[in-house]
């Protein structure tokens, strides 16, 4: 073989792992969304998932995987090869309270996934039905008062994103609340318009539409600040609650082991889709915040979710949550 035969086989050897990560993506993309369509979670990955990789063969294909409070479709993701086509679209269910919930859970946020970034927060908040005569966080305290059996607040679920945060707010009220877990937030929402509960703790985004209607009444929001859609509903901080904020969070995870070229191509798509008007006020319009600069990388994500699971470890303590 002549030198410069060798020497251009030689180039080419150098570049072929170049080459090869160039190629990403390969196939389609699987976003695994762990909850069932049409919630707060699906939607905002749907309207992030166009964004991610534009030249992705076919695309980002949603694959929803409810169940376990989001740990059956974060588990697949946790198994899946490390290649960038297998992601997760996290949230607090399948990365903070169902593992925390479990004695013995089967993946571990921190080490079984990657951070790519965080693109929303949605706060929660106490709402009630219209017929609860109450129109502050002070009355419905004095209303439940006089309730001997309490008043019925539906959640999410047993240990869920919405309930660690309903028991930290009777904790610090005394509030007579009968919680009523249900399997999910979708599951919560028919029997509360139908009148079998008499209050949610949930995402704003689910009721904002009903509170409009005049079918729901949002007492407090669970933000630092006032939202501007709801500019005359008060926080829990200025009913006296200190420091009492809840959220949702979105975000993009992938497999650990995943190339840092390919997070950071995801974490490029993933800031196109913040910067985006469209999305920006799509995000708006469902009560929900954009995340900030920070927390929209892999980093920030990931300290981020460090902070989410040792706050809702504490409440959970505080609240007197048992994992089962």
């Amino acid at each position: 073989m002549q030198r410069r035969e060798w020497l251009a086989l030689a180039a080419a050897g150098a570049l072929a792992p170049g080459l090869a990560r160039a190629a990403y993506p390969e196939r389609p993309i699987r976003l695994v969304i762990p909850f069932a369509a049409g919630g707060n979670g699906d939607i905002m990955a749907r309207v992030t998932a166009p964004y991610l990789v534009p030249g992705a063969p076919q695309g980002v294909v949603p694959d929803n995987r409810g169940g376990a409070g989001g740990g059956l479709g974060a588990e697949i993701v946790a198994r899946a090869k490390p290649d960038g086509h297998t992601l997760l679209w996290g949230a607090n269910g399948p990365l903070v309270n169902s593992v925390l919930m479990s004695p013995q859970p089967r993946y571990d946020p921190l080490k079984d996934f990657s951070a790519i970034g965080l693109m929303s927060l949605v706060p929660m908040g106490l709402v009630v039905r219209p017929e609860v005569p109450a129109r502050s966080l002070k009355e419905f305290l004095a209303y439940a008062r006089a309730q001997p059996g309490g008043v019925s607040i539906g959640t999410s679920g047993l240990g869920g994103a919405n309930h660690v945060p309903l028991e930290v707010f009777k904790a610090a009220t005394g509030a007579n609340i009968l919680h009523v877990p249900y399997k999910g937030g979708g599951s919560a929402l028919p029997d509360f318009l139908g009148g079998t509960t008499q209050g949610l703790f949930t995402e704003i985004s689910t009721v904002l539409g009903f509170h409009r209607e005049g079918r729901a009444r949002i007492l407090a929001i669970a933000s630092e600040q006032r939202l501007s859609l709801l500019s005359d509903v008060q926080t829990f901080i200025e009913n006296g609650l200190r420091d009492f904020t809840a959220y949702t969070f979105n975000g993009l995870w992938a497999p650990a082991g995943t190339q840092p070229d390919v997070i950071s191509a995801l974490n490029r798509g993933l800031l196109g889709a913040l910067r985006d008007r469209g999305v920006l006020a799509d995000v708006v319009a469902r009560g929900a915040l954009l995340a900030n600069e920070a927390q929209a990388t892999p980093a920030g994500a990931r300290a981020f979710l460090e902070r989410e699971i040792a706050r809702t470890r504490q409440a959970m303590k505080v609240a007197g949550i048992q994992p089962q």
